[in-house]
């Protein structure tokens, strides 16, 4: 059962492309974090962004964004149980007491609205138990793996529940800090809680007031230099999770929380009101070296601040043939990002010590939104629905740039001192789009679901927070660089994905097999291509500046097959009980630019490609499961090798072989005991065990003398045992 259409239906029913993954098959791959969920779901890219522990960068179907600057929007939505998060900071969610998370493929545009034209993750958490419950989960492991999580709940009378979890993520990192003693590279030291109270008055009424928090203080992850110093001659270091990073500012910082309520009150058989209120809060300080050598050629400081409060109104209803959900969504939010980029060797080549080009980007958004989706049963076999969301998107942005010297601002704990502005700019615009849907469905026969649609989605527009308006062009020649001509120069579109999707759904061979095949095509226009190139403002030859320049500079197509099955080979083999199953994943991908201007204003289409956006993704994972009992307890054990294969990809929409990253494949495997009575789990996981290296993420920084093209990677080998015991 899934919520993708904000009701309860069965996945075989819902006409899109949908995974779900239940709470029990995550525990049992030995799922760590939301970046699992690359190796089991088609056409999908979900990464830790470059230079960050917890930003999520998150690609379905060719659509995403990795920059998590304030001022540019995700492609992709993460819903926590249903309340959106806005911006990507400490978005990589630990996985823990979730009941099921949900990927839906495809533009989103209907019912969850802005920035989803890629897809939507859903991300559910559990509901309280009627009785009193504590569960204990350790975990140990290879690079000092420790975590530890602690569920509790009990009812307080008949009508009220009270539970909650604490946590504690830890891990001694793959590589080190050859240079600050004591920092490690890729190490986790996190801590988290969540704390929910149900009220249930009566069978018509579900109340839950939900909190939860979370605190990063993991050192941060720096990248892998690909090239010989140019300036400093500092070799390429041998471990590719090692790193000789200096930081101006080496302490790495994020802390967030929320607080949501949910109402629902079943008015009728017929209707049900959903009310959703919810609040967040969230603050990163993220020291980055981006020449990631003890020398400060490029160093990076970042603060992070966001706010976003948020409310939606759902009316669902069934009735007879007709069946739907109709609402209304707010959100008001403001982010907020510093970053001060020190060029310590460019300054001291130019005479200006301390060199820092500043950058403040304040971003305020008001969003309003109404929808519905209904659906008819014509006759028995078939049925179709019809949806559409209005939008009003109003972005106001103050950006500020400067140069300095002397080093860091006060701001940062430094004395640097400002010499010019390049950027003082302050504009506000308002979005509108409507985005429809329509959906035919034919069941010839029971348990089979075939369906043709058509979505539309939109992300916002808005204005480039990296852009110089002092470099705005004189576009109509006057003599003169007006105010509207640098508000044109800084603001850019949104951008718009409209995708036709055939898929049918089965149950076949009596239960044994179950079957979801898609089939898309997308028209993907007016694409944001966010650039930055580097500027030397006295033309000495040596680049002391970048500005952004972001626009609306292509158009694509993308077309795709997704096939994801689960086969049950086998039953009592040789012992009664004992079952093996198949299942796999596949998705392939064909995306092309029919257009894509670059910043000379020629047409580059067929130099450019599509970011994390791999031709084909192949996952698959054998389960065979056994009877075995266990100290007087009877139980079940299974066996699970995985394996997730990938294309090669590239990081940006240039390819750049330095950081880009050929086909490879991921081989795991779990081995978990669990007792029929549901209160021991043991299990043994382990993760890439091959050892592969491979590449995520990749910077290529046009600053600084020292060549700086770095790559982050993907986790190495790691075997953990995982204990879970739950008292009733």
């Amino acid at each position: 059962m899934v919520t993708a259409r904000r009701r309860e239906e069965n996945l075989l029913d819902v006409p899109l492309a949908v995974t779900a993954l239940s709470g029990e098959k995550l525990e049992q791959l030995g799922a760590i974090d939301l970046i699992y969920l690359s190796q089991a779901i088609p056409n999908a890219t979900i990464e830790v962004a470059r230079g960050t522990n917890n930003s999520l960068a998150a690609y379905i179907r060719g659509v995403g964004r990795q920059d998590h600057i304030a001022g540019f929007e995700s492609g992709v939505g993460l819903y926590v149980d249903d309340v959106n998060y806005n911006r990507p900071q400490l978005a990589v969610l630990q996985i823990y007491d979730v009941e099921r998370i949900e990927v839906l493929r495809g533009p989103q545009g209907t019912l969850y609205g802005r920035n989803t034209i890629g897809g939507a993750i859903k991300y559910i958490t559990r509901r309280l138990g009627e009785g009193k419950e504590l569960k204990l989960r350790g975990r140990v492991g290879s690079y000092g793996m420790r975590d530890a999580i602690v569920t509790a709940s009990a009812p307080l009378d008949e009508t009220l529940r009270i539970g909650g979890s604490l946590a504690s993520f830890n891990l001694d990192g793959f590589g080190d800090n050859l240079y600050l003693t004591g920092k490690e590279n890729y190490n986790k030291d996190i801590s988290a809680a969540r704390a929910s109270v149900e009220w249930l008055p009566d069978e018509n009424w579900f109340i839950r007031l939900a909190a939860d928090w979370q605190q990063d203080d993991s050192d941060l992850r720096q990248g892998h230099r690909m090239k010989v110093g140019r300036y400093s001659g500092a070799p390429v270091l041998e471990d590719v999770f090692d790193t000789r990073a200096g930081n101006i500012v080496p302490i790495a910082d994020a802390e967030a929380s929320g607080l949501s309520l949910l109402t629902e009150w079943a008015a009728t058989e017929q209707v049900t009101f959903r009310s959703i209120l919810a609040s967040r809060r969230d603050e990163t300080w993220r020291p980055g070296d981006f020449d990631s050598l003890p020398t400060v050629d490029v160093d990076v400081s970042n603060w992070d601040r966001n706010k976003q409060d948020t409310a939606e109104l759902q009316a669902i209803f069934s009735k007879g043939r007709w069946s739907g959900v109709a609402g209304l969504f707010l959100l008001d939010a403001s982010a907020v990002t510093r970053v001060e980029i020190l060029l310590g060797t460019t300054g001291m080549v130019i005479g200006r010590p301390g060199l820092n080009n500043l950058l403040v980007s304040d971003v305020d958004t008001s969003n309003w939104a109404v929808f519905t989706d209904l659906s008819y049963a014509i006759s028995d076999h078939w049925s179709g629905s019809l949806g559409g969301r209005f939008t009003h998107d109003e972005r106001t942005v103050d950006i500020l740039r400067q140069n300095l010297v002397g080093g860091l601002s006060p701001f940062f704990g430094g004395s640097g001192i400002v010499v010019n502005t390049t950027s003082d700019f302050a504009g506000s615009a308002t979005f509108e789009k409507f985005t429809p849907r329509a959906t035919l469905q034919w069941q010839p026969q029971d348990r089979q679901n075939v369906y043709i649609s058509y979505n539309e989605g939109f992300k916002g527009g808005g204005f480039d927070p990296r852009g110089l308006s002092t470099l705005a062009p004189d576009f109509d020649g006057d003599g003169q660089v007006s105010e509207a001509e640098v508000y044109e120069f800084m603001k850019f579109e949104p951008e718009e994905v409209a995708s036709f999707e055939v898929g049918w759904k089965a149950t076949l061979f009596d239960g044994r097999m179950s079957s979801r095949l898609a089939a898309f095509k997308a028209d993907y226009t007016d694409v944001q291509i966010p650039g930055a190139v580097a500027v030397d403002n006295d033309g000495d030859g040596i680049a002391e500046q970048y500005v952004g320049i972001t626009t609306n500079a292509a158009d694509a197509e993308i077309d795709g097959l997704e096939w994801e099955a689960l086969a049950i080979l086998a039953q009592d083999l040789g012992v009664p009980g004992a079952r093996l199953e198949l299942s796999w994943a596949i998705g392939l991908i064909d995306a092309d630019f029919n257009e894509f201007i670059d910043e000379n204003g020629e047409d580059v289409a067929d130099e450019r490609g599509f970011a994390n956006t791999p031709g084909w993704t192949f996952a698959a994972a054998v389960n065979y499961a056994i009877p075995v009992g266990w100290f007087g307890r009877a139980g079940e054990l299974a066996l699970t090798p995985t394996m997730a294969a990938f294309d090669e990809q590239i990081q940006f929409p240039e390819p750049d072989p330095l950081i880009d990253q050929s086909s490879y494949a991921v081989w795991d495997l779990s081995v978990v005991w669990s007792d029929l009575e549901d209160h021991w789990q043991i299990g043994l996981h382990g993760k890439n065990l091959a050892d592969k290296t491979y590449r995520v993420a990749g910077l290529d920084i046009p600053l600084g003398l020292e060549g700086n093209t770095t790559a982050y990677y993907g986790n190495p080998r790691q075997i953990w045992l995982d204990l879970q015991y739950r008292f009733d």
